[in-house]
């Protein structure tokens, strides 16, 4: 056992200093060199060295300053203060960006419907609201349901509505910017703002608003109130008119 242990070293070199000794008389081609052994390409002579890359302009710090009694004569620190390196996005703004403004000022010419989701508008639609959305397919018969969540994607902007249709909860998405959408109106709002972006605990029996089609009725009552004084004027005087 001690005789094969004190071999073991002396056979390894052997075949390290064999394997050198035959390199040497039959080198390696380039197609087999490893990322080590790898040379890189020199120019030809008359070819032209590529430009070295342009390197980032490095701005002067400014030093921290301490007021003083003396206004014109500060106290600098060892402090120094470096500017903030400028923002890739306002060098390379992002495309899909400037894809979706474009998709939206062609299906939103008005701008309505980007300033009824829109977050700086205060008064915007917002989740626990009910919404009533009126299409072109299904007969044109609109679905209103509370609104349990907005999803702002660009132009891939949808809402989530849900209502219980014959006494089954419905839950729909709508696209926002889709053609197929005729109108999106408001018929009443939360009268508390919901502490959540996305209130899927509605859908709890304990939560859930049922059938909203009560709040809708009323809604077009309102309506139909504020729309009928011009037409019942104007059909009195073309009745005593004709008479």
């Amino acid at each position: 056992m001690i005789t094969q242990s004190a071999r073991r070293p002396l056979s390894s070199w052997k075949a390290v200093l064999r394997r050198s000794r035959q390199q040497k008389q039959h080198p390696i081609p380039a197609v087999f060199r490893t990322m080590a052994t790898e040379t890189t390409p020199t120019p030809p002579e008359g070819a032209s060295a590529p430009p070295p890359p342009a390197a980032i302009p490095m701005q002067k710090p400014t030093f921290h300053t301490i007021k003083s009694r003396l206004p014109h004569k500060p106290i600098r620190s060892a402090f120094a203060v470096y500017p903030r390196p400028p923002s890739s996005r306002k060098a390379h703004p992002s495309p899909l960006d400037s894809f979706h403004a474009q998709q939206i000022a062609r299906l939103d010419r008005t701008g309505a419907r980007a300033a009824l989701f829109s977050k700086a508008n205060p008064d915007a639609a917002k989740p626990g609201d009910v919404l009533q959305v009126s299409t072109r397919k299904g007969g044109g018969e609109p679905f209103a349901g509370v609104c349990l969540s907005i999803r702002r994607a660009g132009v891939d902007t949808a809402v989530l509505l849900r209502n219980a249709v014959a006494k089954v909860p419905v839950e729909m998405w709508y696209k926002v910017y889709s053609p197929n959408v005729v109108g999106i109106e408001i018929v009443w709002r939360r009268p508390k703002r919901a502490r959540r972006a996305r209130l899927t605990y509605m859908r709890q029996p304990k939560h859930d608003m049922g059938n909203v089609d009560h709040l809708v009725e009323a809604w077009r009552r309102t309506r139909n109130v504020f729309t009928s004084k011009g037409r019942g004027g104007a059909s009195k005087g073309g009745r005593g008119g004709r008479r």
